[in-house]
């Protein structure tokens, strides 16, 4: 039997898509509505499976859902979080995907009225295509999904986000929003901005020569430039400050090339390399 009879899934990209293709695969839902702007995009989403229904309208979208999962770009999901309480089943739960939380949970009561819970999450997946017909129903197995509850939250809820994000094969860590965002800054915002900066200094007539080292190192920056824009400008701060640390290598590393110092290049080097292969494949 279906665990639940109805998830909605507002914005089915890349991420949302994986989500509704997980849950038909596991037939953990009785029906997955995809709620979007565009009916190209909607019906991407069906022609790719990952959606039972769909439609252009939030609230009818989200009536009767038992959980509804926010996958739209940040500067949204706050007032799609609103609407959605006041159209979903009584008792559900609304999560979101967004790469930043500070703000969203701040803004955000833990619980609305008739027992609707909010809990953010940010499932660790993804890559730099986008759109449903690039989603997967296996993105999250064996990925991690942050999940950021607000404190004094019910802790019920939260044992159903959890087991909602499990049933889906990840794994889930606990965080507080601020924690959750200087991590993300480190590990995943910080490195877009580099690499984007790396692959926009690059001269065009020497990208024609670039082999799989170039490619490897800047797939990332071939992501959406605007879905980017405002996660950087929402976690700004945090950003900021993993630049402030990634600056100062970085002149460690100029300073080892300007004075010939091979030990010192070879340290911080290895130190990278150290950092790099604790990540694994």
């Amino acid at each position: 039997m279906p665990r639940w009879k109805k998830v909605a899934i507002v914005g089915v990209g890349l991420i949302g898509g994986s989500i509704g293709l997980a849950l038909r695969k596991r037939k953990l839902a009785k029906e997955v509505v995809g709620v979007g702007r565009r009916a190209a995009s909607l019906r991407a989403a069906e022609q790719a499976g990952a959606v039972t229904a769909t439609t252009l309208d939030l609230a009818s979208g989200v009536q009767n859902a038992e959980f509804v999962v926010i996958c739209t770009p940040v500067s949204g999901i706050v007032e799609q979080v609103r609407e959605a309480a006041l159209h979903c089943a009584a008792g559900a739960i609304i999560t979101d995907a967004g790469s930043t939380k500070e703000h969203i949970v701040a803004a955000l009561p833990s619980k609305f009225s008739r027992d609707v819970a909010f809990i953010g999450s940010h499932p660790m997946a993804g890559g730099e295509k986008s759109g449903p017909e690039n989603a997967s129903a296996d993105l999250f197995v064996g990925r991690r999904v942050i999940v950021t509850p607000k404190r004094g939250g019910a802790p019920k809820k939260l044992k159903e986000l959890v087991a909602f994000w499990l049933s889906l094969g990840a794994e889930t860590i606990k965080m507080s929003p601020a924690a959750h965002d200087a991590a993300v800054a480190a590990i995943s915002q910080t490195p877009h901005l580099i690499v984007a900066a790396l692959a926009a200094a690059t001269s065009l007539q020497h990208i024609s020569l670039a082999s799989t080292g170039f490619q490897d190192t800047t797939r990332i920056a071939a992501g959406d430039a605007d879905l980017w824009r405002q996660i950087l400008a929402d976690n700004r701060d945090h950003v900021l400050k993993s630049l402030d640390k990634f600056e100062t290598v970085l002149a460690s590393f100029r300073q080892s090339l300007e004075n010939d110092d091979h030990q010192k290049l070879k340290r911080l080097l290895e130190t990278g390399k150290k950092h790099r292969d604790a990540v694994g494949d």
